[in-house]
């Protein structure tokens, strides 16, 4: 769709009575506003102002009109959808009264940088792992709603009428899923996306964590994207296969038969801009105090920088592909971030290290988690911060950052994760009563 005349046409026809408009906060959290049929034209000519001011990271109260102005080409219509009638839904960009791009708009973030791809005639595909919990609210306590493991399915899988219908709607929304399956953790699974242009895929995903929860809470569980909600168990990551190709997604810039990896050389140098710069983009990528509870040793979630063929200890991976399939699998991210700024960072680190010809380490193979400290100091492996306040401190340090993000995202993203850290940091656990208590 891209006029509003072909839009209010498929509305009439389809006979649909409700519109949602939507954007992210900077945390990634999605704002939805909700017009009848009957302002859908004014809407689309004019889009939906809003107080700036009571979303989050925006702006402050004297300069808080904003303006969510619809993508015409994010129109769908919601299949799951049901009392009071079917609805569309729109993703927007947020504009200044002024009619200009929103500093503080994560999705500009994204777009700003796609514009640098855009003008080298290539585009940005991502692939995301999408990974989440189904809970159960037993006795006022969420417990995973099964005892499955890895690629069980029912009657172990008692997610599986679930991840069904997401299925169905996912494919009614020509969303190309791939995979549905039981990941390693009790109550945990995955659903894979194909892999598509990132801004339509960071689109595709707000959809897709409110077709989850939706469906979640059809069959009486609870759908939660945070990182590590059980103790003692593998945490929830959201996996990012990458590559640069050409605008149709035919020609795979990543690719090289002659290669031994197979990897061109704007490949290798893509990586070893995404390798450079992983510590201080890792409170963007990993955005959570609870993020850094799953990036420990131990539970398959990457710990050390470094790259491998085969190697899942490994940071960033080489999957098995040919051609269109050579692609890169950075593992820290998780589903419980802000995908526009996510894709933002991971593409220009790449860039960067394209640009300035950056090339990465040598690949390592063994098992990281089985090595000493003074090994890995041998084989130069450093490591991603241990937590949300160290990852801050880097980020703070990062005018490199700062330029990708812009000031205003930048500033406000590092204000209100120092808050949530020095909430969590001053917030005395059960673990310190268990342990500490009887003993000091």
């Amino acid at each position: 769709m891209d006029t509003p005349e072909e839009i209010i046409k498929v509305a009439d026809k389809e006979n649909l009575k409700y519109f949602y408009f939507q954007f992210t906060d900077i945390r990634g959290t999605v704002k939805s506003v909700m017009i009848p049929r009957n302002r859908l034209e004014r809407v689309l000519e004019e889009g939906v102002l809003f107080d700036g001011s009571s979303i989050l990271g925006y702006a402050t109260i004297e300069e808080s009109d904003m303006r969510a102005f619809p993508d015409y080409s994010s129109f769908e219509i919601l299949p799951w959808t049901s009392d009071g009638g079917k609805a569309g839904r729109f993703v927007c960009s947020v504009m200044t009264p002024e009619g200009k791009p929103f500093d503080g708009d994560p999705r500009y973030v994204l777009k700003k940088q796609l514009e640098k791809l855009h003008k080298m005639g290539m585009e940005f595909f991502v692939g995301p792992e999408f990974e989440f919990f189904l809970l159960e609210n037993r006795d006022g306590k969420y417990v995973p709603h099964d005892s499955a493991g890895y690629f069980d399915f029912g009657p172990l899988d008692k997610g599986e009428l679930v991840k069904k219908e997401i299925l169905l709607y996912l494919n009614q929304l020509n969303y190309e899923p791939e995979a549905a399956h039981h990941e390693v953790a009790p109550g945990q699974h995955e659903i894979d996306l194909r892999y598509s242009q990132a801004l339509k895929m960071a689109d595709k995903i707000i959809t897709l964590k409110t077709a989850i929860k939706t469906v979640a809470m059809r069959h009486g569980l609870y759908a939660t994207f945070m990182p590590k909600p059980i103790f003692g168990v593998n945490g929830t990551g959201m996996h990012v296969h990458q590559s640069i190709m050409n605008p149709e997604g035919t020609v795979n810039m990543f690719w090289d038969e002659k290669d031994s990896n197979g990897l061109s050389d704007m490949a290798y140098h893509y990586l070893g801009g995404i390798l450079k710069h992983a510590v201080e983009m890792s409170a963007i990528i990993a955005s959570w105090v609870n993020s850094y509870k799953r990036l420990v040793p131990g539970y398959e979630a990457p710990v050390y920088i470094s790259w491998a063929n085969k190697n899942r200890s490994a940071l960033v991976r080489v999957p098995a592909g040919t051609n269109l399939r050579k692609r890169f699998e950075f593992r820290a991210p998780d589903s419980a971030g802000n995908p526009y700024l996510q894709f933002a960072v991971l593409l220009a680190s790449g860039l960067d290290g394209i640009n300035r010809k950056i090339d990465p380490p040598e690949p390592i193979e063994q098992d990281i988690f089985h090595l000493t400290l003074e090994e890995r100091k041998k084989l130069g492996i450093d490591s991603l911060p241990e937590s949300l306040g160290e990852a801050l401190h880097h980020l703070r340090n990062s005018q490199f950052m700062r330029e990708v993000l812009g000031d205003h995202v930048y500033s406000n993203f590092i204000y209100i994760k120092q808050k949530e850290w020095d909430s969590f940091r001053s917030w005395v656990t059960d673990w310190e009563i268990n342990n500490l208590l009887p003993i000091l």
